[in-house]
């Protein structure tokens, strides 16, 4: 089974962050521009939290709260279940399973080294479920 290591390898290594005191506007900007369902959230380049598109919907769009004067703060997800880059794509996907979300950051040593969301995860285990199945049926002809 593939690990994160090897999943971060074959995309782009970009993490895209938000400060905590940031208004919740400026984070859906972001995740706007750059086509993401997520963004972490850093206090003094720590994290501290994560913002997703579930969390304003829930927490800012059916409370009528106003994005401008929102802080990300108060509507982020602060409990950040994270990864080491040895994490395997089942563990992964069973954690995002088990816990209801879809973007799991990857840290070691406090250090942020990207996120697999999981669009990620899925794509590996069916290029996964591919070689297997090539590998069979080349057994089988041969």
């Amino acid at each position: 089974m593939q690990t994160v290591r090897q999943l971060l390898g074959l995309k782009k290594a970009e993490v895209f962050a938000i400060g905590a005191d940031a208004a919740v506007i400026d984070a859906v900007r972001l995740m706007a521009e750059k086509g993401i369902g997520a963004v972490l959230v850093l206090q003094e380049q720590r994290l501290v939290g994560i913002l997703s598109e579930r969390d304003y919907a829930r927490k800012v769009v059916l409370r009528d709260r106003a994005s401008a004067n929102t802080p990300v703060s108060e509507i982020m997800t602060a409990d950040v279940v994270t990864v080491p880059l040895s994490a395997t794509v089942e563990h992964c996907m069973a954690l995002m399973t088990e816990r209801r979300f879809r973007h799991l950051p990857v840290v070691e040593d406090g250090r942020i080294l990207g996120v697999v969301s999981i669009g990620d995860l899925v794509k590996a285990v069916i290029e996964e479920q591919r070689r297997d199945i090539d590998q069979l049926q080349r057994y089988i002809a041969s």
